[in-house]
């Protein structure tokens, strides 16, 4: 996978040229709260009656927190730093659930401090963990399934086999301690959603098995995240890709309460980079052009997300010369894009990189002493745009 580069007219960059104007910096990201709004919106319909709890991981961002909270969602959150940033939104903690399957004795303390009393498992060691608060804890238990087709294979890290199941289930009963439910993530970025489908099914034969031996019931049964968000290809079109899941979803019994944990397909889409060519170098027949932001910043999701960016220039020249897209950095790793056929471009002129929601900010670096990209409003309450 490489990055698209599209070709715009010059007067098409006033717009972001504003931005950068009016914040007084370069790069920016340019969060779209109104575009996260319809993000949010289109999977809660795809979903009927499946509770969303937005993924911090995929873009800690207050205001995007802020955002999803007016909106009625929950979050899942991974750490203490990110119960820490809930702290400070209006959302009771009721509504989150700690996901890190694998935690240090503090991550439960100050997630139970914080109020978070739903955590998830997926050995016998990190159940153990939860013996001194199991009057106050209720557990989900994560399955793994594989999937060829993600892109990020969370299961090969992350989860027990379904075989497992019942044992990890009889350690905690002899511990007392109270598990609910069942969790699995098949992954991110997959455009099938047939593994997803498979998980489910999987686990709905679990949960009626436990049932029908009158065990305890399971009765939360939470899907993970990996909805795709659209890098180019098209649009997904999420009520097509949820319509199996809907379906699996529908033969659950009906105690059974289903939640998932979006990143991506809500983060994505809902910010822009916006970068600014520092300088320029004709190298072996191709103009080199290094921009304020780069694979150690808000590209970083080149390297860690595996994730390539719909990138747009602008240009009224219809010239085009062999050209590479660099980072700022003195690490010759620091490359966006190249092999490129492109408008000979002028120090000052600007690069956009479109869906740089997930994992951009959030894994970008101060590497070389490069500062990361400013965070820009738009959109924030309909009909105003604010910076930040």
């Amino acid at each position: 996978m490489a990055n698209t580069v599209k070709v715009s007219p010059t007067a098409d960059a006033e717009y972001y040229r504003t931005l950068s104007r009016e914040s007084g910096f370069s790069p920016l990201l340019v969060l779209d709260c109104e575009r996260l709004r319809q993000q949010y919106r289109s999977l809660v319909a795809a979903l009927p009656g499946v509770d969303m709890y937005y993924a911090i991981k995929s873009l800690p961002n207050m205001d995007v927190l802020h955002t999803l909270a007016a909106e009625g969602a929950g979050f899942d959150i991974a750490t203490s730093a990110e119960a820490e940033m809930l702290a400070q939104v209006a959302v009771s903690p009721r509504h989150t659930i700690h996901t890190h399957p694998i935690k240090r004795p503090r991550d439960i303390i100050d997630a139970l401090r914080y109020g978070c009393t739903t955590f998830v498992v997926d050995n016998p060691e990190e159940i153990a963990k939860f013996e001194p608060y199991r009057q106050r804890v209720s557990l989900l238990l994560r399955v793994s399934f594989r999937s060829p087709s993600a892109l990020v294979d969370l299961s090969r890290k992350f989860g027990c086999a379904p075989q497992e199941v019942d044992t990890l289930l009889d350690e905690a009963a002899r511990l007392g301690i109270h598990v609910k439910g069942l969790s699995f993530h098949v992954g991110s970025q997959s455009l099938d959603s047939s593994q997803q489908v498979k998980a489910i099914d999987t686990c709905n034969a679990l949960i009626r098995a436990r049932h029908a031996r009158g065990l305890p019931p399971l009765s939360v049964l939470d899907i993970g995240g990996g909805f795709p968000a659209s890098y180019g290809q098209g649009e997904v079109d999420i009520e097509a890709y949820c319509e199996p899941i809907r379906a699996a979803l529908d033969r659950l019994p009906e105690f059974v309460n289903v939640l998932a944990e979006p990143g991506r397909f809500l983060s994505a889409p809902s910010m822009t980079g916006v970068a600014t060519v520092m300088g320029r170098a004709l190298r072996d027949g191709r103009w080199w052009y290094y921009f304020d932001d780069g694979v150690y910043g808000s590209y970083s999701g080149q390297l860690f997300d595996h994730t390539h960016y719909p990138l747009e220039v602008f240009s009224d020249s219809a010239e085009r010369f062999p050209s590479v897209l660099s980072g700022p950095t003195c690490d010759s790793i620091d490359v966006i894009a190249e092999d490129l056929e492109l408008p000979e471009l002028q120090i000052g002129d600007l690069l956009v990189g479109h869906s740089m929601g997930a994992y951009t900010a959030a894994s970008a670096t101060d590497f070389n002493g490069f500062p990361r990209a400013r965070v820009v409003l738009v959109n924030q309450h309909m009909d105003e745009a604010l910076t930040g």
